[in-house]
């Protein structure tokens, strides 16, 4: 199964992430937040990435504490308690972690691009950010067909530019540099960040997929990135930025059908990894968003896509593989996708406070991974007990 996301109708509504400045000058009135239901919300909305950055100070303060406090019993100093002593050290140093997580950088005189807006996220995020101040340069596929570059005409200020940008073209790439170069805002010496958001989504087991597609892939996910990358990196360097892709939490988790956009985003999340350590010298940051399976909002396909797909999949497959597995199979395996298309409209606010957190932070976390609770206990049987206990509980 192959094929790009499908594209949400419209951006009338934005996704809640939180208590924004207006600083459009051309923002109506009518541009609300949408009603997102409470179910989802309070499944999603939990701050994993806090917990992360809070988890390693809070052992070192008992560390700390365990040792100072037999220290000071041991000389008859005090009769201080280990307890008392954690407890303190907690207050200070956790004060200490939310003040540096919660700094934001001042968006005026700032730039920042961002690929794959053709997606319900990628235009969210533009008028976002347009709303906090910050010149928007939001790259399109086909930004001359598309109703979402009209949108972002319309309700945004003059801040924000639509270019033409396709990642598989480095024709386009280029001149999407020259034209971020001629419309930086005044005063500003570089990019200040770079979004990857682009995507495009194949499904289907892997010896299914036809070469075709695997390519596509390829270039859109993995090649398309790491070029912006290239041609944009001399740009963000001089602002001493930071670069940001988006991936998927559960692309470390293996699934039946996902095997080659999972394998792909691993792919994305190990060059970030490599990229990160390269320009830490340099005062580059570079950050990974990872939402989960079902949370970033533009992966689902239609139920006609995926029949149309399906049966131009088994038409390409030989005799052989026909008869190993089966049409019974083959229709499981493809009704498996129909939660891409069937399931409710998600609620975008998380992801687009992670992207949001990581493009304004001072201090931007590594990783932010805005997923549900069942998605963080998978990922975390995955990466911490053994495979065979995975595969018990997730068989």
């Amino acid at each position: 199964m192959s094929g790009p996301f499908k594209r949400r109708s419209s951006l009338k509504a934005l996704p809640a992430i939180g208590n924004i400045r207006k600083t459009s000058i051309r923002r109506q009135s009518s541009v609300g937040l949408s009603s997102i239901s409470k179910s989802t919300s309070a499944a999603q909305e939990v701050p994993w990435d806090v917990l992360d950055r809070c988890i390693l100070p809070v052992i070192c303060c008992h560390g700390a504490a365990f040792t100072l406090s037999n220290v000071v019993n041991v000389l008859q100093i005090s009769q201080v308690t280990t307890f008392t002593l954690f407890t303190f050290f907690t207050i200070i140093v956790l004060g200490l972690v939310f003040f540096y997580h919660n700094l934001k950088i001042t968006a005026a005189g700032k730039a920042v691009l961002i690929t794959g807006c053709d997606s319900r996220i990628g235009s969210a995020l533009a008028r976002h950010l347009d709303e906090q101040g910050f010149t928007v340069f939001a790259g399109f596929q086909n930004k001359d067909e598309s109703s979402l570059a009209d949108e972002l005409r319309e309700c945004c200020s003059a801040r924000l530019h639509v270019l033409q940008l396709d990642v598989t073209n480095e024709t386009q790439i280029l001149a999407a540099s020259l034209s971020v170069v001629e419309n930086l805002p005044e005063g500003a010496h570089g990019l200040w960040a770079v979004v990857n958001a682009a995507s495009w989504v194949a499904l289907g087991e892997i010896e299914w997929i036809p070469p075709q597609v695997i390519k596509k892939a390829v270039d859109i996910n993995f090649l398309g990135p790491t070029r912006v990358t290239q041609i944009m990196l001399p740009l963000v360097r001089r602002a001493r930025g930071r670069i940001v892709y988006m991936t998927s939490g559960m692309c470390r988790i293996a699934d039946p059908v996902r095997g080659i956009h999972c394998g792909l985003l691993a792919a994305l999340e190990a060059e970030a990894e490599c990229l990160r350590k390269e320009l830490r010298s340099r005062g580059v940051d570079v950050v990974v968003v990872a939402p989960g399976e079902l949370t970033s909002g533009n992966t689902w396909v239609s139920d006609q896509l995926i029949l149309s797909q399906a049966k131009e999949m088994w038409v390409q497959l030989c005799q052989e593989q026909k008869l190993e597995y089966g049409e019974k199979y083959f229709e499981t395996a493809v009704r498996s996708l129909e939660k891409y298309s069937k399931s409710p409209e998600t609620d975008l606010g998380p992801v687009l406070k992670a992207l949001n957190d990581a493009v304004t932070r001072t201090f931007p976390m590594i990783r932010y991974t805005p997923i549900s609770r069942s998605e963080k206990i998978r990922m975390f049987v995955a990466d911490y007990f053994p495979r065979s206990v995975y595969d018990l509980i997730y068989s």
